[in-house]
């Protein structure tokens, strides 16, 4: 039979279609990885993966393969996930994926508060694009993920953490910073940036620009909030942030205004998802009370653990 590192080394070749790739993401070298495949491939007498000096392929038997490995691996990390709980409790590496436009906000406030509460914990963050956050936590990749929800996914337990409203920044100067009240309908014919798509802050505002008349800037797509603060600042457009980054970014930028809509608020709502197999659900919950309480000391006047629809629906 194949050992559970042969298939890791075998799911990590199909994730980076590349041997160092996957050797550096194994925590292996080049030369063993390459070894145990072929090894590998000669018990199995399957050819799993097609090598050149270009690219890697993974044959459509391999293909196969994987899927199965990676439940294979599932399984075996649930089993050890048990072993874990039973004897230490909420301990060891937990491994964590979050969204850009979340973890640099929120992490600094929530790390002390989860070593100071779990002081065997060790937390690995790691940030990835939000449509990327889901399909690693089902495969494995994580143990718990921080993301805007709703999550389509039935393999996945998600529990809403705090509602968080989108305000708009402008230049101080910009000639919406002084109209009050601000409604939706202001927002007509003025430019509109936003971070590029795979984001679903920019799914949200491309509506509302659809909705209002706004002028959406895909010559101008940010690749980061702090990109887009950048933007706002030199006067090339409007832009929707998420309050949690305002807190704690922009704060003392008087190059900046903030205004929310009067007629039409925006909002997204932040939750924490991980498998619906895990044996550490419970642990997990007391996790998500934490991350609650380090949102608490910055957003005070937000809803926390509660459910809440967002103002559209956002598109996959």
């Amino acid at each position: 039979m194949p050992t559970l590192r042969q298939l890791d080394y075998l799911v990590a070749i199909a994730d980076t279609r590349h041997f160092r790739r996957a050797a550096e993401h194994t925590n292996t070298t080049q030369s063993t990885l390459s070894s145990q495949l072929k090894a590998l491939e000669e018990r199995l007498g399957l050819e799993l993966v097609e090598r050149s000096s270009t690219r890697v392929v993974v044959t459509p038997c391999g293909e196969e393969i994987v899927a199965i490995a990676r439940r294979m691996l599932r399984d075996a990390q649930t089993i050890r996930e048990i072993a874990k709980t039973r004897l230490k409790g909420l301990s060891g590496v937990l491994r964590a994926g979050v969204p850009p436009t979340i973890g640099p906000s929120l992490l600094p406030r929530a790390i002390p508060l989860l070593r100071r509460n779990f002081p065997q914990l060790q937390l690995h963050v790691r940030e990835e694009p939000p449509f990327d956050l889901a399909m690693a936590l089902e495969n494995g990749g994580y143990d718990i993920i921080i993301m805007i929800l709703p999550v389509a996914s039935d393999a996945l337990v998600s529990l809403p953490l705090f509602d968080e409203p989108l305000l708009l920044a402008m230049a101080s100067d910009h000639p919406l910073a002084s109209k009050t009240p601000l409604v939706s309908a202001d927002l007509a014919d003025h430019d509109i940036l936003t971070l590029k798509k795979g984001h679903h802050l920019h799914s949200t505002v491309e509506h509302l620009c659809q909705r209002t008349g706004a002028i959406l800037r895909d010559d101008y797509e940010g690749t980061s909030l702090d990109t887009l603060r950048e933007m706002v600042a030199r006067g090339i457009g409007a832009a929707f942030l998420p309050m949690l980054y305002t807190r704690t970014r922009l704060a003392a930028d008087a190059r900046i205004t903030l205004r929310e809509l009067a007629d039409f608020p925006l909002a997204r709502t932040i939750g924490m998802c991980w498998r619906r197999s895990t044996p550490q659900s419970q642990h997990f919950q007391s996790i998500a009370e934490v991350m609650m309480a380090a949102v608490s000391e910055i957003l005070p006047e937000t809803q926390h653990g509660q459910a809440s629809c967002l103002p559209f629906k956002q598109s996959a």
